[in-house]
């Protein structure tokens, strides 16, 4: 049974299906019972921010993927992500009878945050701190639940990318790392699922067309995030809640991205 913390970062169309989120949280309640492995959350919510800038009538602009943030634009985008976002999964926590806490990046300086390019306006980049305070948590059987906001060194509001904010986190925490969305993981040529896959593999794959459109993007992003860990991460579902207690003790579930 591992006792290795583990990181589990929620793609934010989870965040969009109740039934989905009853199911994890769910999960998390069951797992709780019989084991004391550390779980922390990190989670974005870019739906929730893209439903808010169209109510106020706010542009929005992506920039290799990342969202442009103007200045006056961070107090919104912060309540959406670290206030709505956070408390939706607090809440479905506390219907499970999960222990749950809301946190944010900035808290007990779990991490650094800095400004990643002026042109992008207050994006951040997460780099990893102090993990004192989440490991106090974990260690009463909370689960920490948190939001891919940070501070600059100046107390400044910085939006996080929330894959590079939970890459940080499972650093300064020496976890482990998965990547829950809606996709199992990597399908080979004949639809069959990819228990693991190397760089070179995945090089050929895009070549050939069998990873495509939207994966090419996670596939890039996973092994990013097992090359700043310096361990193998996973990309896996939420879709199956009844193999999510496998997945907590460490056996994979989906497609393991080696470094």
């Amino acid at each position: 049974m591992s006792q290795q913390p583990l990181v589990i970062k929620l793609g934010g169309a989870v965040l969009s299906c109740t039934e989905t989120l009853q199911q994890l949280f769910d999960a998390i309640a069951n797992y709780q019972k019989t084991s004391v492995r550390p779980l922390v959350i990190v989670h974005g919510g870019g739906y929730l921010v893209d439903e808010l800038m169209n109510k106020l009538q706010l542009p929005t602009v992506k920039k290799e993927g990342l969202r442009v943030t103007p200045l006056e634009q961070i107090p919104y985008i912060a309540g959406a992500l670290a206030g709505t976002a956070n408390k939706l999964l607090q809440g479905q926590a506390v219907r499970s009878g999960v222990k749950a806490v809301g946190l944010s990046l900035a808290d007990g300086g779990l991490c650094n945050v800095t400004q990643l390019d002026e042109e992008l306006g207050a994006v951040g980049e997460a780099s990893p701190g102090d993990a004192e305070l989440v490991n106090v948590i974990t260690g009463q059987g909370v689960v920490p639940i948190i939001s891919s906001i940070g501070l600059n060194a100046q107390g400044e509001l910085m939006n996080v990318n929330a894959d590079q904010a939970a890459v940080a986190v499972a650093s300064a925490l020496d976890a482990d790392l998965v990547l829950l969305s809606d996709v199992s993981g990597v399908l080979d040529g004949k639809g069959r699922l990819m228990s693991s896959l190397t760089e070179e593999e995945a090089a050929h794959l895009i070549e050939t067309g069998v990873i495509s459109d939207g994966m090419v993007v996670k596939v890039h992003a996973a092994f990013s995030a097992a090359k700043s860990l310096g361990r193998a991460i996973e990309v896996a579902t939420w879709r199956y809640p009844e193999k999510l207690a496998a997945l907590f003790e460490g056996e994979s579930i989906g497609t393991r991205f080696a470094v």
